[in-house]
């Protein structure tokens, strides 16, 4: 129960997210005309594509809490994995449109209608500070990916409301492409991070927050456990772990003693939070029937 209300909570955060981010592009689009504010258009285009990865991280997020079925025995949870790095690539592109954008304007600084981008800054950092917070705690990958769709707008109209405050009494033109690119850089640092940590899940890393080892000495401790062998940890979607592990006992266990072996594994496997597990009870040396192919 508290799964799926907290998935509802997702749902509803990235739902709320796309519609707010989706109202504001349109608006920054007639505002950008307006105002003649290239910075504005620019930033458009930028939201336009935050908009299509909100949309597809709210779609696929649905996907993604389909149970198991014949073509996909785990369930559909990877697919939001699968947003994460649509979603990452999208913002990975955009800024770097950014970038050269704003690059060749430090050498050639652009006049710009300080008023307006005040107006539009204002809007700009409550729309999308909104569309943040209503992700602000979501622990998926792909909502985080879209988190810093959204952190990187508001940190760029913070960045627009500073510089037009200053254009009102000055012609420091170039604080505007300069502030755009420290910011960028600072969160393309942080986007890759993001996608490094989406991409080991990918490839069945180990989740940072698992000690398989410790896992391995606590299955050896239980008592008729001789020890244990293709022990593996890998992750559905960040959130979703799952343990396998093939546990060697002694051949003159009773079966007794081998329900209350499997009742405290399946004690530890709860107190570890893991989403699926799959132990296999092997009895002295009978073989595991398990290819090794160099593991």
């Amino acid at each position: 129960m508290t799964h799926h209300v907290q998935h509802k909570g997702t749902e509803a955060n990235l739902r709320a997210a796309f519609f707010l981010n989706l109202a504001f592009t349109l608006l920054e689009v007639v505002g950008g005309l307006i105002t003649n504010s290239v910075a504005i258009l620019s930033d458009a285009v930028h939201d336009l594509g935050d908009t299509l990865s909100l949309g597809l991280a709210w779609q696929l997020d649905r996907v993604a809490q389909r149970g198991g079925d014949q073509q996909f025995s785990y369930g559909y949870r990877r697919f939001s994995l699968l947003g994460a790095i649509i979603s990452t690539v999208v913002l990975i592109i955009g800024s770097l449109i950014i970038l050269s954008e704003a690059i060749p304007r430090l050498f050639s600084p652009e006049h710009a209608n300080a008023q307006g981008m005040i107006l539009f800054a204002v809007l700009g950092v409550v729309v999308n500070g909104l569309a943040a917070l209503r992700l602000r705690g979501e622990k998926s990958l792909n909502a985080r990916a879209i988190a810093w769709h959204l952190i990187e707008d508001v940190l760029g109209w913070v960045a627009v409301l500073a510089v037009s405050i200053v254009l009102l009494f000055t012609d420091f033109y170039i604080l505007d492409p300069l502030l755009s690119i420290l910011i960028t850089i600072y969160i393309l640092f942080n986007v890759l991070k993001n996608l490094k940590q989406t991409l080991a899940v990918f490839l069945q890393a180990v989740p940072e927050n698992v000690d398989a080892a410790s896992i391995d000495e606590r299955l050896n401790e239980i008592e008729h456990v001789c020890s244990t062998h293709h022990t593996h940890v890998w992750s559905l979607d960040g959130e979703h772990h799952v343990l396998t592990s093939h546990i060697v006992v002694d051949e003159d266990v009773s079966k007794e003693q081998v329900l209350c072996l499997r009742k405290e594994i399946l004690e530890l496997v709860r107190e570890l939070a893991f989403a699926h597990s799959t132990i296999e009870i092997e009895f002295g040396d009978d073989d595991c029937g398990v290819m090794d192919s160099g593991m």
